[in-house]
């Protein structure tokens, strides 16, 4: 989405940006009906417990939309006394949760993706985005501006685009950065590869079971479904709220880049686990929350 900038490496796309946060869930499964228990716990119950008890590094949850029940996962490094207090507050709530082991670790790619440059470390944008005030500007992980304020397209280039809101952690992971040319080039498009570019028309919300496809100079595009909305995950910089959890596949580099449907415009890749020889599941930021938060809109 946005300047694409064809260096011969890989299909590439101004829509993508920072640090992949990476998790992988593993197959062995601990529910709460192991723990006895008959009583059962809403969903909005076991989030509010899991915030007071389980907010600690390695952790994430979200609302399984097919069976109602919430499921915690706990990365490899929750181990010893922090993963018999995770069971053991699973196991309390009773039916409705289920806690579930990952082999990966949550954390950050710092390479994150393409395209732009700020304090040593490369990102990648999500979306072409207009201001209020119309100014063209991008959207992108609020994670990627830890790096810095002043954004470049190259390595060592000249200042393009400039930091004006980021939030990461807390209620999201997302940014806009408002290029310092009022009268930028900014298409309102995804570059797909192969000369191939998809036209964004407008934000759209995710809907668990819809099919989306998501963009990343590292490994291109790929496809994959909604699994889940509102999703809670907990990285060594903090806990991040209401993100959306996805089927697609996702590596470093590819942080950041747009998750669309059609001409809709989705997400933006926030972190993930595995890789795309394996699968793996990736957290997306909402883009109408972001949009809203900011001020801006698709163009």
């Amino acid at each position: 989405m946005g300047k694409h900038h064809d260096d011969n490496r890989r299909p590439k796309v101004i829509a993508a940006s920072a640090g992949l946060l990476a998790v992988a869930i593993a197959a062995a499964t601990f529910t709460a009906s192991q723990a006895a228990s008959d009583v059962s716990t809403t969903p909005e119950r076991a989030t509010e417990t899991l915030r007071e008890k389980a907010t600690t590094s390695g952790t994430a949850w979200a609302v399984d939309p097919g069976t109602n029940e919430v499921v915690v996962t706990a990365d490899s490094t929750v181990t010893g006394a922090r993963w018999d207090s995770l069971k053991s507050t699973v196991d309390k709530m009773g039916k409705g949760v289920r806690l579930e082991r990952a082999e990966g670790t949550f954390r950050l790619f710092a390479e994150g993706g393409d395209a732009i440059f700020a304090g040593g470390s490369r990102c990648s944008l999500g979306f072409n985005v207009v201001t209020n005030d119309n100014r063209p500007a991008i959207l992108t992980a609020g994670h990627c501006t830890a790096a810095g304020r002043q954004f470049s397209l190259a390595a060592g280039g000249r200042a393009a685009a400039t930091v004006a809101r980021s939030t990461f952690p807390g209620n999201g992971d997302f940014a806009l950065l408002t290029y310092n040319d009022r009268n930028a080039d900014a298409p309102s498009q995804v570059d797909t590869g192969n000369g191939n570019r998809v036209q964004i028309r407008r934000a759209a919300e995710a809907q668990v079971g819809r099919q989306v496809q998501r963009m990343g100079s590292t490994t291109g595009l790929r496809s994959g479904r909604v699994t889940a909305l509102n999703a809670t995950v907990n990285y060594p910089e903090g806990r991040v709220t209401g993100l959306i959890q996805t089927t697609v596949c996702a590596e470093g580099g590819d942080s950041g880049g747009p998750l669309f449907a059609g001409s809709d415009a989705i997400g933006l890749t926030s972190g993930g686990s595995g890789d795309c020889r394996r699968g793996g599941v990736t957290f997306f930021q909402p883009v109408t929350k972001a949009l809203a938060a900011v001020g801006a809109r698709i163009p």
